[in-house]
């Protein structure tokens, strides 16, 4: 539902691609290791705001190394958007609830790609 998120969800190397693939809607993909300050800051606030998903899709970097290594992940925390099943790629944005609405409609309005 547009305006809050639904749910949060664990993801891992050997689950991710189905449940991305079958989830409908919009998940925000966010991978994110507990010796991130911004990774913990992240996972804190960012299911405070109100944000146009239906899910938030958190990925543990240090125990799922093919997820990072497909997703080329460099540097934490890294967020993708995948809608319906389909990758729109990376998301760069301030951590502000303004600034990753419209990071979202900017990717969002990207053509979609199969999953990495």
């Amino acid at each position: 539902m547009p305006g809050s998120i639904a749910v949060e969800l664990e993801l891992t190397d050997f689950d991710a691609d189905r449940r991305l693939l079958d989830f409908p809607g919009t998940s925000l993909v966010i991978f994110t290791s507990i010796g991130c300050g911004n990774c913990r800051w992240l996972r804190r606030e960012l299911p405070r705001l109100s944000l146009p998903l239906e899910r938030l899709a958190w990925i543990d970097a240090a125990d799922n190394a093919g997820l990072v290594e497909r997703y080329e992940v460099f540097h934490l925390p890294a967020l993708f958007v995948v809608r319906d099943g389909q990758f729109h790629g990376a998301l760069h944005s301030h951590l502000r609830a303004a600034d990753l609405i419209a990071a979202l409609g900017a990717a969002l309005s990207r053509p979609a790609e199969e999953l990495p």
